[in-house]
Order: C-alpha cells, then structure tokens, then sequence
C-alpha cells in the first residue's frame, strides 16, 4: 500500500484506522472484526456470502475501469457453494478489484473502501454500522472544516444499494418492450413501496402534506432512516428476484425497517402498516 494519510475513529471503544489511498478513504476491516467474536475470520467468511460477491462486483463495475468482470463472474457462480472461498487477497488478484486493500507492514491488514466498509459493518451489526458512519462523518466534518471538502453522506449510504434495486427491477420486473415513459412509472413504483414501508407514505402524499420544502421526502429523513432505507433497497432486489408479489414485500419490509430503526432509536417514528384485505 502506498502510504497516505492516516488517522482513527472510535467506534463503541474499538479503535479503528482510516487511511487515504489515492483520493479514497480507507477504512481498516481488520480492526473493525477485534470487538466481535470470530475476529478476523469473520471478513473472510463474510468474503463467502454470495451476495456479498455481488455487491463487491457492482461496485468495482461502477467504479473500477480496469475490473476484470469474466474473472468477476466466474468467482459470482462459484459463491454459495460449499467448497467456495474467497479471501480479500484472492478477489483482489483475480479481478484487479481496487476497492479492497490486502497489505503487510506497519498499517497491514484488510481495508476496504468506505462504501464497503460500511456493507460489512452492516453485516457486522446495523447498530455498529450506524456508530461507524457518525464516527467517520465526525471525522470528515473535521477534515472538512480544516480543508473546504463535502463528503456527501446520502450520495454514499445510497449509491450502491440502488444500483443493486433498479438492477434487480429492470430484470425482474420490466418487461422488454414497454417505453422508456412505463418503465419510469414502474421504477417510481418501487420507490414508493420502499417509502411506504419506512415513512408510511407515497413521494407525492409527502409533498401534498409539505407543498413549501423542497427536494422530496428523503432529502428530509434522518441518518437512521438512510441506513435502513440503503438495506430495505437491498433486501428488495432479492424480493424482487424471488417473485415475491409487492404487497408481501411491502409487509416484510415494514417488519423489517421497524425492527432495524428500534435498534437505532429510542422512540422511532414508524407504525406497522394495517393489514391487507
């Protein structure tokens, strides 16, 4: 790794390195695991997951020109399987794959890009997930004051997530010969269906109750709604993929978002939907 800017978060008394590789930050997944049992055999083990495979492809394929998708995909039909293993230095030497670091030395260890990084926080546990992103959004504030940068935190917990969303709509949902026109409506649709299961109402009842704000009703949502609203967009897709019809993916996902944001807070602010008739 080449040596870059260093510095640390603590999250939950665990104390975690950031480093700047390129123009990237990088985010120690070696010190993340040292409060959880299992320790660094949970990132290789988490490297086995299938639909981790596929989130670590879409984001080399969206970030990365030089990722090496035919090796991506072999590696994507191997995963699941019983004799499937992955550990970060393999992924990175059979796809190019840039979001990953694998490194010895003083600073060794696995990193992983934030957006990453954050994924495996998730899988880690959604309450540390949470502490993890205030504690680097603590960190950017900082740097940001210093130096006149923006990290944009929304841009960052959604990117990567909705690619996985409209992917598994567009191959799902959409049929092949409807226009551009319908195929908005049905993307429209399915946002509206994660809105309902995390706000309790559509995009255009938001602006009907709220006609003098502007942008739309997740420019207005807290970071704790971003984050379950980035993993309601994933769970979706694989609704979606499962043939599951949107009714019954509406209710799972409100179980689901209640669930998540009562570990997140206090008092949250979402009601179980009535049941269908």
């Amino acid at each position: 790794m080449s040596k870059g800017k260093k510095a640390a978060i603590e999250v939950k008394g665990t104390s975690i390195t950031v480093i700047t590789h390129g123009k990237e930050d990088f985010i120690s997944l070696s010190d993340m695991v040292k409060s959880f049992d299992g320790g660094a055999a949970l990132i290789e083990q988490w490297l086995r997951n299938k639909n981790t495979v596929e989130f670590l492809g879409i984001w080399e394929q969206i970030n990365n020109p030089d990722f090496n998708s035919p090796e991506f995909e072999g590696i994507k039909n191997e995963a699941g399987t019983n004799r499937f293993y992955l550990s970060a230095k393999k992924w990175i030497e059979t796809t190019m794959a840039k979001g990953l670091i694998a490194s010895a030395g003083r600073y060794g260890g696995t990193y992983a890009h934030r957006d990453i990084a954050f994924e495996f926080g998730s899988w880690l546990s959604p309450e540390f997930k949470l502490y993890l992103i205030k504690e680097f959004q603590r960190l950017k504030d900082d740097e940001n004051s210093r130096l006149s940068l923006n990290w944009d935190l929304h841009r960052t917990l959604a990117k990567v997530n909705y690619r996985i969303h409209t992917d598994s709509i567009k191959e799902n949902i959409i049929p092949p010969t409807i226009t551009k026109e319908q195929a908005r409506l049905i993307y429209a649709n399915e946002a509206d269906l994660l809105n309902v299961a995390i706000f309790g109402k559509t995009a255009a009842e938001w602006r009907q109750e709220n006609p003098d704000l502007k942008g739309n009703i997740r420019d207005y949502s807290t970071i704790e709604q971003l984050l379950v609203l980035s993993n309601l967009e994933s769970l979706n897709a694989e609704f979606i993929r499962m043939n599951l019809p949107p009714a019954e993916r509406l209710k799972k996902l409100n179980e689901i978002a209640i669930t998540q944001l009562k570990s997140l807070l206090p008092t949250p602010q979402i009601k179980k939907l009535p049941k269908q008739k």
